[in-house]
Parts: structure tokens; sequence; C-alpha cells
């Protein structure tokens, strides 16, 4: 079943393209190798909103109860396009290589570049999207950050003509954790988000608990958006 895509806004896609078109952004030595060394003009294509996870468990200790565990509280933080490379051929699907993304966030005057990325990350979403476009049911494509467990999701919502403003997922919406995934978190398999979440809760009520003859005082450092 065909994924039902959303248009990224106009402002946010010019925001991009206008950091595509500047040499010192692309080719400079801040931006990443992959970019650096493209064979070809980068394209953005296949545009997906990015969702943060804000809040997994109400008190933020990963000790909720199950009705509280499927209502996360979440955010739109931008919109994230992943960059095609011109000059190569790519298995992708798409006649070229996926060899990084382009970020545009909002900010008070409206839509602006946030940054480049390459990683492990560009070839797992690509991977999830064919995973997505061959299920039964029509889903809208997102991603969803988990910060607090360094893990990043295809987020598969059911409403496909929902608002991407509208941040909350259902529990009947489906999350792909890219890879690579925490442990003990399959990546690459379709769960129900009222299925992942609990999970997720146990994970984090694992990761805050200090370890035996550890400094109760030191904290696990889980605070990096994918």
């Amino acid at each position: 079943m065909p994924l039902h895509a959303l248009s990224a806004p106009a402002p946010a896609l010019r925001s991009v393209l206008t950091a595509l078109g500047s040499p010192s952004a692309v080719r400079g030595s801040r931006a990443p190798l992959a970019l650096r060394t493209a064979q070809g003009p980068l394209r953005p294509e296949l545009p997906l909103p990015a969702y943060e996870m804000v809040r997994v468990a109400p008190d933020g200790t990963g000790r909720a109860d199950a009705s509280a565990a499927v209502a996360p509280r979440t955010r739109l933080t931008g919109w994230r396009f992943l960059l095609a490379d011109g000059g190569t051929d790519g298995e992708s699907g798409h006649g070229s290589a996926f060899v990084g993304t382009a970020e545009a966030v909002p900010t008070a005057d409206g839509w602006t570049f946030g940054q480049f990325r390459q990683g492990p990350y560009v070839l797992s979403t690509v991977r999830a999207l064919r995973q997505a476009e061959v299920l039964p049911t029509p889903y809208q494509p997102r991603l969803l950050s988990v910060p607090e467990l360094y893990m990043l999701t295809l987020w598969l919502h059911a409403d496909i003509g929902g608002d991407p403003h509208d941040g909350v997922p259902d529990p009947a919406d489906l999350l792909i954790p890219l890879a690579p995934a925490p442990p003990g978190i399959a990546p690459h398999t379709a769960h129900r988000v009222d299925t992942l979440l609990p999970a997720l809760t146990r994970r984090l009520g694992s990761a805050a608990a200090p370890a035996r003859g550890a400094d109760p005082g030191t904290a696990p450092l889980l605070r990096t958006p994918a």
C-alpha cells in the first residue's frame, strides 16, 4: 500500500535548497564527509516531519503504568530530507544513492536550515520506508526520535491526512526502530505503539537504575537526539 507522505512546507524546502547551493555549507570542512565527496549534485528527496519524544513516562523515570505509557508527549522538531547524490547509482530505487540528510527547523521567524547529517540512519530510513510501502494498511510516514535511548524510529501514523503539528502517536500507530537500535529493541520490525512503549519505559527504568557499586550521583548520558 503506498505511503501517504506529506509535502514539506515550501519555506522549509527553500531553506535546504539554499544551504545546498552554498559551497561553504556543502563542501566546507564542517560538512559531513559523505557530502563533501559526493560525485554529483545533491537533491533533497523524501521529506519527513521529524519529532522528538520528550516524555515516554509522565515522571520521566520510566516507571509509569500501562495507560500512561501509551500517551507520550512529543514535539515537531523539523523536516528531514534525504539527500540523493545525483552522480551515483544507488540501491534505493530512486536512481541514486542517499548519502546524508538535511534538516529544516522551525523558528520564531519561520523555517530555517538546521544541519546536514550522515551515518547509518540514512540507509536505515530508506530500508524502513521500503518495509512500510508493502504493508496492507496506508500510513503517513514520520520520524520519531527517543533521545533518552539514542533511538530513531519510522513512525507510521494511521491518520493519513493528519496535521503534522499533531505530534501524538495513536496506540494503533506503528513504530519501526531504525538500525542501530538500543539493546533489546528489534530494529526494522514494526511494533504497535501500545506494545513498544511499555518496552521503552522498562528500558528507561533499567537505564536509570544505578549499577551495583556505581556512584549514585552519576547520571547516564542519554540526552543527545538522534
